[in-house]
């Protein structure tokens, strides 16, 4: 009996050792493990953020102060006024007009470096020079170019007898704008063209050859061959830019801070001077979350054109 007894207490031990190493073996077990980080990550970063946003849009938080809870009032509120209205009209003219712009830019660069000549690795490694350099950084040599009393742009135009006085690029109503759109196209068309280009080399030559030999010229072989076959990477890449763009705050803020006289004035500069500088954190949020429907369109949009394309 005591003999059974003592094997029988050693065995338990043997067994439970064998359990967790059958269940730390299984695929899916290793699988959680490692998508964990991740996990953590997100509910930290990203989910725990969204819905503190989502509470402090429904009351009249401010620093310092838990407020009470209004509901919707933030967002009606918002409706009704001038400057919202124009910094969300503002933010979709911004992006419309360099999403575009990016687009033909990008698609002519990638078809430029896809072509053979000299240096031609060295080229296609600067190119993206302005996307990897940090935005704030690149966008405050900007703003010394562009710097309405010391601005090199304007000596180098007064020096070639182009303009006669300085040009106002920052501070008038009518150049700010375009200014920082240029800018915003500066920095993101080589993202585009490297993207664009990696697609352009999937074509097989043999497609272009084939076209060649049937008398189909150039336009043709891009409009029939080239725009189908990049079709797809030159809709994610939109869908990319426009969600980049239209929650763009960097570049904005850095040249103009959303000036002169709100003309540049944009839905994520307003919910920064909002939330942050003027302490209304519930107003802030709101105007934030103005953004989060479209964002979402655009990512739903964008997997069900990726998961249509795997088909």
């Amino acid at each position: 009996m005591q003999l059974s007894s003592h094997i029988a207490g050693e065995d338990k031990p043997q067994k439970q050792r064998i359990d967790w190493h059958h269940l730390w073996g299984r695929d899916a077990t290793q699988g959680y493990v490692m998508i964990a980080p991740a996990v953590i990550l997100l509910v930290v970063l990203v989910a725990y953020p969204f819905a503190l946003s989502i509470w402090l849009s429904m009351t009249t938080a401010s620093i310092g102060n838990p407020g009470r809870f209004v509901g919707l009032n933030n967002f009606t509120n918002q409706l009704n006024s001038e400057i919202f209205r124009l910094a969300f009209r503002n933010t979709v003219w911004y992006t419309v007009v360099t999403t575009v712009i990016k687009l033909v830019l990008g698609f002519a660069l990638a078809l430029l470096l896809n072509q053979q000549f000299i240096g031609r690795k060295f080229v296609r490694a600067a190119i993206l020079l302005p996307w990897i350099v940090p935005s704030v950084l690149s966008t405050m040599a900007w703003l010394w170019l562009l710097d309405s009393n010391l601005s090199s742009l304007n000596w180098l135009l007064r020096h070639l007898h182009i303009v006669e006085k300085n040009l106002p690029w920052l501070t008038d109503p009518n150049w700010a704008m375009g200014c920082i759109m240029a800018v915003n196209v500066w920095r993101g068309t080589p993202f585009l063209g490297i993207t664009i280009l990696a697609a352009l080399q999937t074509i097989p030559a043999e497609l272009y050859e084939a076209a060649a030999l049937d008398g189909a010229g150039r336009i043709t072989r891009l409009w029939r061959i080239t725009l189908p076959l990049v079709l797809p990477v030159l809709t994610v890449v939109m869908i990319v830019s426009i969600i980049g763009t239209f929650s763009d705050i960097q570049i904005v803020y850095a040249l103009t801070g959303g000036g002169p006289t709100n003309s540049t004035q944009v839905l994520a500069t307003l919910s920064y001077q909002a939330g942050l500088r003027s302490g209304m954190l519930g107003q802030g949020a709101a105007i934030s979350l103005y953004m989060f429907p479209v964002m979402l369109l655009l990512v739903i949009w964008q997997v069900w054109h990726v998961r249509r394309q795997g088909k």
